[in-house]
């Protein structure tokens, strides 16, 4: 069961109290399918750079068996991001955003990406959310959609038709509270099921997720997150947990997963996600191996049990 995987492909420069970095790796698409990886293979990324996207980037990925077959190339100048992380790491500032190629961008799907049984429609416009579901073609499929403050307040009626056409929805807690109007997530998360999703996740940060699901009895999981000792750099963390999800439902083989898929899904989108923190930009994803991965897991399973 392929993934494939849409959104924002960026170059970041980033800001701690600790070090200041440039030309980065980042987007939303990026880190999304870069964590799919570590679950399942072929993910396909969906995506545009400019001629000034460093190359050695693009290259990782494939080392990683991502294929490349629909990121478009272009003329102009890439996506990027330029940001500054204050002394908690929860807050941050964002300094410049160049869309530069995202402005006038039209998704295009092509190959065996369009027939994937698992769509990830990473942060990017609810309308190149649209454009990438309208060609994606398999009749059996699994969708999952993240978006951010910025849809919400400025093209609020166009998310709304994705929700509705989305198995699975993921938003971050203040943007649920904004979205669902109301302080409380418990009803936010409620609220977002009726919009059309059959799942809802709320991320919590460094405190972990909520999982709702829908039907005749309806289901609820909160999962911790993985506690760190020390935060590098928390850009694509969400990201990350988004493709760490995808990944690891993909690799169960169904397009319909069970509750207790879904919340295993939940923890590990959290571990994997928590890696993403402890260095800039994907560099401790690029050096992460399957034993590593595994070895915090089962970590995780003896801080939680009781």
């Amino acid at each position: 069961m392929p993934i494939v995987v849409g959104g924002t492909i960026a170059i970041d420069n980033v800001k701690t109290p600790f070090a200041d970095e440039t030309e980065l790796l980042g987007g939303s698409a990026a880190y999304a399918a870069l964590a799919a990886s570590f679950y399942h293979s072929p993910v396909h990324l969906v995506g545009i750079v400019g001629k000034d996207f460093p190359p050695q980037h693009l290259a990782m990925l494939e080392s990683r068996g991502i294929s490349l077959e629909n990121v478009e190339r272009s003329e102009g100048d890439s996506f990027t991001w330029s940001g500054e992380y204050f002394n908690n790491m929860n807050e941050r500032t964002t300094h410049r955003v160049g869309l530069n190629v995202l402005e006038n961008w039209s998704v295009k799907v092509n190959g065996a990406a369009a027939r994937s049984a698992f769509v990830v429609l990473a942060n990017m416009s609810p309308d190149n959310q649209l454009q990438m579901l309208e060609q994606c073609s398999a009749a059996d499929r699994f969708v999952i959609a993240d978006t951010m403050d910025l849809w919400i307040e400025i093209a609020n009626e166009r998310l709304h038709e994705v929700l509705k056409k989305i198995d699975l929805f993921v938003i971050n807690d203040s943007e649920a509270r904004e979205f669902a109007s109301t302080p409380n997530l418990l009803q936010a998360g409620r609220t977002l099921l009726a919009k059309g999703p059959r799942h809802v996740v709320i991320k919590l940060g460094e405190f972990g997720a909520m999982l709702f699901s829908a039907g005749e009895k309806p289901e609820f999981f909160r999962s911790h997150a993985y506690p760190l000792e020390e935060v590098v750099d928390p850009t694509g963390a969400g990201d990350s947990f988004l493709g760490a999800l995808a990944g690891y439902l993909a690799a169960k083989g169904t397009t319909r997963p069970d509750f207790q898929a879904l919340r295993n899904a939940v923890v590990h989108g959290s571990v994997l996600a928590s890696f993403t923190c402890e260095a800039f930009s994907t560099r401790k994803l690029e050096s992460l191996d399957d034993a590593g991965l595994e070895e915090r897991m089962n970590h995780f399973r003896e801080l939680t049990a009781w």
